[in-house]
């Protein structure tokens, strides 16, 4: 029985996260007591609480030896969640790689570590930060825009950060992207997202601008979702909430672009009424 639950988010992120008043509607529906409350804040005793819940929390990046250490604090005094491996393993994007040791189709990813020269594919690209949330220093370049991406790519290795680099799918522009939403390892829903990326670039805001709607996932969608959050289960025990961003690669195939467990946006305001439901039960199971 969850006597307490905390809902962390961060003042900056304050009234921007669509999924929170659909939760805490659902959250008083069952029963359970919650506060929320933003991460840095040092007078909050996270001992008061049964359990703890990464939510929007979206200023982590920029402040990651900060965060890690509130982590291990509050894991060592409540039930984190997701918990604390799993967001460990979660910060950087360079488990795609595993994923892909796996069988598990990713978008193609380059990887470049601080003092590795900058290689671009042919024709457009992304170029983004290991370690980053909401888009933040994410641009796409044209082919014509390999001196200024260099310098990006130069401006992150200064920070000590590995770089990711990968093709700009054409689909992308297209169809956008495709996040599945998965409560205790269970499918419960999808969205379309479209992510305003700025063309050489960067995002300054919190996060990039995005444009969603509902949507119904087909079957091999589901299939190549599953398969990520299979393999972090297998890995680090089931995940209470995650989120698999999708996207269809140049030969037609999906693939995963991202797998979010530490605070993705779930997308409830594009789900069925029942979604909110299964995210609490999941919390409080």
């Amino acid at each position: 029985m969850i006597r307490q639950l905390a809902w962390v988010t961060t003042r900056e992120a304050r009234g921007q996260d669509e999924d929170e008043p659909l939760a805490l509607a659902a959250l008083q529906r069952a029963g359970v007591p919650v506060e929320v409350l933003d991460w840095d804040d040092p007078t909050v005793d996270w001992s008061r609480f049964d359990r703890v819940v990464l939510r929007s929390a979206w200023d982590y990046p920029q402040r990651l030896p900060e965060f890690l250490a509130w982590l291990e604090k509050v894991a060592g005094l409540s039930d984190l969640v997701n918990p604390l491996d799993t967001v460990r393993w979660n910060l950087d994007k360079q488990y795609l790689a595993e994923l892909a040791d796996a069988g598990v189709p990713i978008t193609p990813t380059v990887f470049l570590p601080p003092g590795t020269a900058a290689t671009f594919p042919a024709g457009d690209f992304v170029v983004k930060p290991a370690v980053g949330a909401g888009s933040r220093d994410a641009a796409s370049y044209g082919a014509d825009q390999r001196e200024t991406a260099v310098a990006h790519v130069d401006r992150l290795h200064a920070t000590g950060q590995t770089v990711l680099v990968q093709p700009f799918l054409t689909s992308v522009a297209t169809e956008g992207e495709w996040p599945l939403m998965f409560f205790d390892g269970r499918y419960s829903h999808a969205a379309s997202k479209r992510v305003a990326l700025p063309r050489a670039g960067l995002v300054e805001e919190l996060f990039a601008a995005e444009t969603n709607a509902a949507h119904e996932a087909t079957t091999d969608q589901i299939e190549v979702a599953r398969a990520a959050v299979d393999l972090v289960s297998s890995r680090l025990g089931t995940p209470t909430y995650a989120r698999v961003d999708l996207v269809r690669d140049d030969a037609g195939q999906f693939c995963v672009l991202e797998v979010e467990l530490i605070e993705p946006s779930l997308f409830l305001p594009y789900a069925d009424s029942a979604a909110a439901d299964r995210f609490v039960a999941a919390l409080v199971g």
